[in-house]
C-alpha cells in the first residue's frame, strides 16, 4: 500500500486499494470508494483518511486497518450503508490489524475503543467528526 502524509488528514492514498471485506450485500458506489455486493472493497487513489484516532500512534500494523475502518465509517456517515454493518466493519478492523502483525493486546485494545466508543464516528454532519474526502 502506497500513500503520502498530508497535515489536514495525515495521508493520501497514493494507489488504489482492494481489499475483500465481510460486509455482503450492501454494494454501493461512491467517488473515492466502491463496495460490491460480493464484499471487494476499492478504495480509489487520492483518497484521503487520518490513520486510527484516540491515544495512539499509527504503524505499520494499524495503517491499512485504519483506511479500511475510515472508508466505512465514511460510508455510514454518509448514508450510503447502513449502521447495521458496523459491527461487521468494527471486528475486521480487529482481525486486520491482526492479520498485520499487531500485538494481540493492541489489535483488541483498538477493537474495544471502536466496539464501545466509535458509534459517535458514523453519525452524519457530526461536528467533531471531520469529513474524509479526496482532492
Amino acid at each position: 500500500m502506497k500513500y503520502q502524509n498530508i497535515k489536514q488528514y495525515k495521508y493520501r492514498l497514493a494507489e488504489t486499494f482492494i481489499v475483500h471485506t465481510p460486509v455482503k450485500n450492501k454494494g454501493f458506489r461512491h467517488k473515492f470508494f466502491i463496495l460490491k455486493d460480493s464484499g471487494l472493497l476499492v478504495i480509489n487513489a487520492g483518497y484521503l483518511w487520518d490513520g486510527v484516532s484516540g491515544p495512539t500512534w499509527d504503524t505499520k500494523t494499524t495503517m491499512i486497518a485504519g483506511l479500511i475502518h475510515d472508508a466505512f465509517y465514511q460510508a455510514i456517515r454518509l448514508k450510503l450503508i447502513t449502521l447495521t454493518v458496523r459491527d461487521t466493519v468494527d471486528l475486521f478492523f480487529h482481525t486486520t490489524m491482526l492479520k498485520e502483525g499487531a500485538w494481540l493486546i493492541r489489535a483488541w485494545y483498538f477493537y474495544q475503543a471502536v466496539k464501545n466508543f466509535g458509534k459517535h464516528s458514523c453519525i452524519p454532519g457530526d461536528v467533531h467528526i471531520p469529513e474524509i474526502i479526496a482532492v
